[in-house]
């Protein structure tokens, strides 16, 4: 899928990740990109950096998407790429408050099914559309330390499994954004302990950019798995090969954190 002249839409679309990617789309001459973030100044600002349209979203309630969709519709018509790109991160395990395992489900998870539910009738009725979801690595590994991360991200990554099964043959194109270490906010929180203490990151922590490109030169491929750290393939091969030995190695991995 080439980006020129298409409508955009990315959600978490201020900072980090999201801005990257929607500064490199508009390398690509689209003919409408939309800013959504709860952060609306910051939405604001981009948008009129960018000459695209910003819409105050929060992903967590349904409602907010819905009206996301809406919004970019009336001011562009088709949306051709949804990028469902939102996310965060919560530390600690099972003992985790069940609000915050809802707080980040609804955000991680339940954003790209209502997302999803929102611009598939449409799509499928003309024939075309494509959804990126931002995942994590964490969604095909795991991530030391975070429970509810780890869980969210596989399922961020089932879903758009699932959507690809179901819809590819009707013409919607998917894709999962897999980094590993990204230098962004969350990063910065996922790698500070409980006593504020910097744990060091385990591979390459690459620039927002390069996931930029990396999502650009997927879409224009339409691959279905992006991952801008290579041997993330790699690893993903060695946990499918002998998976109790992976097991083995994570178990090295958390008892050096």
């Amino acid at each position: 899928m080439k980006l020129t002249d298409k409508v955009i839409v990315v959600t978490g679309g201020a900072h980090g990740i999201g801005a990257a990617m929607l500064r490199r789309f508009h390398r690509e001459k689209p003919r409408g990109l939309v800013v959504a973030d709860r952060d609306h100044a910051a939405s604001h600002a981009l948008a009129a950096e960018l000459g695209g349209l910003d819409v105050p979203c929060d992903v967590s309630h349904e409602s907010d998407i819905v009206n996301l969709v809406e919004r970019a519709t009336r001011e562009f018509g088709t949306i051709d790429l949804f990028v469902s790109n939102a996310g965060i991160a919560v530390g600690g395990g099972v003992d985790v408050s069940d609000a915050e395992w809802r707080r980040i489900f609804d955000i991680n998870v339940m954003a790209h099914v209502w997302a999803a539910r929102a611009v598939l009738p449409a799509m499928v009725a003309r024939g075309g559309g494509y959804l990126l979801a931002t995942a994590s690595a964490a969604g095909l590994l795991s991530m030391v330390g975070s429970a509810p991360y780890s869980v969210t991200k596989h399922a961020a990554v089932s879903l758009a499994e699932w959507i690809a099964i179901t819809y590819g043959d009707r013409g919607i194109k998917v894709s999962c954004l897999c980094p590993l270490y990204v230098n962004t906010d969350l990063l910065k929180g996922a790698l500070t302990d409980a006593a504020g203490a910097t744990i060091k990151a385990s591979g390459e922590i690459i620039e927002p950019d390069k996931v930029a490109d990396a999502v650009v030169a997927g879409i224009d491929a339409e691959k279905f798995l992006i991952l801008p750290h290579p041997e993330v393939a790699t690893y993903f091969q060695r946990k499918a090969g002998d998976y109790d030995r992976w097991l083995s190695g994570m178990r090295k991995l958390h008892a050096v954190k």
